[in-house]
């Protein structure tokens, strides 16, 4: 018996260690499960009036409920509705409509989409970034530019019609309004079916332009597929003959000084070497040796410095950069979609954690609330603590640990591979323990 106590005392303290290392992730977890909260005005399942429901019911509607003693009736948007949004999250009548899944689920996955989208915008952004801090003009033009353009034709114009949708029609329209995702599939088959009778089409010019972002799209793979190989292709072929021409009409003329890159711009043969010295094969720069078997000082991708013997039909391999180039330009296509669509399970997370508070509050806490009399109060508090201990492992632990894993996943596949490598610097994760310790070996 004292064994086994040990042995759990001591497999908690390695809980509580463990909970310790992440308690920043955990204290995120929890401001961010709060913000989520309020966003869809859900707490244990049930919503908090706030602002005031903006719903409802006229005299005629409660009356026909207490003729039908209080059976369910339905909310004319017409009559029933003060016609203002509720200031922040859902109205609290949603929490007791019986369409209330069909309503949020819509809700739930349009925002999944406007949310993953923003996000990879963003880290389409942070591209240019590196693309300036390395010094890559090339990649800007083609990589960076036809990827943005090619990441609105396909998905920014949806989370646009997505704006559009919720600010032009009326929920006397929510029948007639056109579908999302019928029209987003048509606008990529260029085929326009006539609405059937009741329902709002797409105009001649909605329809031009869908196409004409379709065809952008469609142009913006090859720009990225063939620009950048043959750009250098053909930097590698003709600067190079440049430059043997101008060290060899240098040599003639007996000057110090040769041209560089540009007819207007000379530098010195100094500045030559030093520029020897901070190009990059990989950025597309070319390395002009005036000497072929001179060896060379230049920074690699990882930050630091190393000397190589490079012989100079060696700079360039078309082939390596051409498949590398068909390999990121298939990557990111494909992924445009699927990981727009992999955004989704942040709807799923929503609606199974929902589920659960649901199920957990209807079959366990109203049960304890359905008493009365003198077996209330111990009734109660028994099923509130297996109420309590169940929201904890399943709804805290389980779908937080779940949340949790699928945010990591989101992060670094989604979001990373728009502009992480794994080339630089390694990692090295902040502490202060390092910090003391690199310090007072400094000193």
């Amino acid at each position: 018996m004292f064994a086994m106590t040990f042995y759990s005392c001591c497999y908690m303290i390695h809980i509580w260690t463990t909970f310790f290392g992440g308690r920043y992730i955990i204290l995120l977890m929890g401001a961010f499960s709060m913000y989520t909260g309020f966003i869809y005005n859900d707490i244990f399942s049930k919503s908090l009036n706030l602002f005031g429901c903006q719903w409802h019911a006229t005299k005629h509607e409660y009356t026909e409920a207490v003729l039908n003693h209080g059976k369910l009736f339905q909310l004319n948007p017409n009559g029933s509705y003060y016609g203002s949004p509720y200031p922040l999250g859902l109205d609290p009548i949603w929490s007791v409509a019986v369409n209330k899944i069909a309503f949020t689920n819509s809700l739930k996955m349009k925002t999944s989409i406007i949310l993953g989208v923003s996000q990879m915008f963003f880290g389409v952004s942070l591209s240019l970034l590196n693309h300036r801090y390395f010094k890559n003009p090339l990649n800007i033009f083609c990589e960076f530019i036809p990827q943005v353009i090619f990441l609105f034709c396909m998905f920014g114009y949806l989370c646009i019609l997505v704006f559009h949708k919720w600010v032009n029609y009326t929920s006397a329209e929510a029948g007639t309004a056109p579908s999302l995702l019928i029209g987003a599939i048509n606008m990529f088959l260029f085929h326009y079916p006539v609405p059937k009778d009741g329902q709002i089409g797409v105009s001649d010019g909605q329809k031009g332009f869908q196409g004409f972002l379709v065809v952008v799209a469609v142009l913006c793979v090859p720009w990225m597929l063939f620009a950048k190989p043959f750009l250098l292709r053909y930097q590698q072929r003709y600067g190079q003959k440049r430059r043997k021409f101008d060290v060899l009409l240098g040599d003639i003329n007996g000057e110090s000084e040769v041209a560089y890159a540009s007819p207007h711009a000379r530098y010195t043969e100094t500045d030559i070497q030093f520029k020897h010295q901070h190009l990059s094969v990989n950025s597309g720069d070319l390395v002009n040796h005036s000497d072929p078997e001179a060896e060379v000082t230049h920074h690699n991708d990882v930050g630091g410095t190393h000397h190589v013997e490079e012989e100079e039909e060696k700079v360039f391999d078309f082939p390596e950069v051409m498949i590398n180039q068909s390999i990121h330009t298939i990557e990111y296509c494909l992924g445009c979609i699927s990981h727009t669509a992999s955004y989704l399970r942040l709807w799923a997370l929503s609606l199974a954690h929902a589920q659960l508070s649901e199920v957990l509050w209807t079959m366990v806490m109203r049960i304890g609330l359905g008493f009365s009399g003198f077996v209330a109060p111990f009734a109660i508090v028994i099923i509130f603590a297996f109420w309590a201990c169940l929201t904890v492992v399943i709804l805290v632990l389980m779908e937080g640990l779940s949340a949790f894993l699928h945010a990591l996943r989101l992060h670094w596949v989604e979001f990373q591979s728009k502009f992480y490598k794994g080339e630089g610097y390694m990692f090295q994760p902040f502490s202060f323990e390092d910090i003391l310790d690199h310090g007072g070996e400094e000193k």
